[in-house]
């Protein structure tokens, strides 16, 4: 039987990618190439569950879990901007931009979807969610001192609150891994609210 690399997430809206891919190609030129390996931009978007690879009749309740969970949440608006990275900027491993959501909508939805998820034998997380767009990661071979350079350049660089995101659904996303890098596919889609 088939496996099928999934994850949940919120797609983001072409406004939004367009800053983010502006934002990537300003840091492309900060960057010595070849350090980081770049996320192609109409593929960024907000994870709230990675799954892994999971059966496809197993996706079926995955569906009905999100559909329940999202019919309890009225669309909602988060912020982005500012850079990090994680672990740390003395250390980076994946650039990112940041996310504000400041009623707590956000985290109650991704811990409810979370929680659901937990229910069907997912895995939960051992970290606390840290909401995020992801825009590369930093390459394996990369050495700490070029790590260090690269924080410092990350740390440096002026990335103020860029825009805002209603979000009015969440998505339930496959991942196939090319050698160009990984191609999202949305498998099904749950608005918050319920049918509209």
């Amino acid at each position: 039987m088939e496996l099928i690399r999934s994850f949940v997430a919120v797609e983001l809206d072409p406004h939004t990618l367009k800053q983010l891919a502006a934002l990537q190609e300003q840091l492309k030129a900060q960057i010595p190439s070849g350090l980081v390996r770049w996320v192609n931009p109409q593929g960024i978007h907000l994870t709230l569950k990675f799954l892994g690879e999971v059966k496809a009749p197993k996706l079926e309740a995955v569906k009905g879990a999100l559909e329940k969970v999202c019919s309890r949440y009225q669309p909602f608006t988060f912020s982005y901007g500012g850079l990090g990275c994680f672990p740390s900027t003395n250390r980076p491993n994946v650039i990112w931009v940041g996310v504000e959501e400041p009623s707590g909508t956000l985290l109650a939805l991704q811990k409810e979807v979370e929680d659901a998820l937990a229910r069907l034998g997912f895995k939960p997380e051992n970290k606390a969610f840290s909401p995020h767009l992801t825009l590369g990661r930093v390459g394996r071979r990369v050495s700490g001192a070029e790590r260090r350079k690269l924080g410092e350049r990350i740390r440096s660089f002026e990335a103020g609150t860029m825009g805002q995101v209603k979000v009015e659904m969440v998505s339930l996303m496959r991942s196939d891994l090319k050698p160009s890098g990984a191609v999202y596919t949305r498998l099904a889609s749950f608005p918050l609210g319920g049918e509209r």
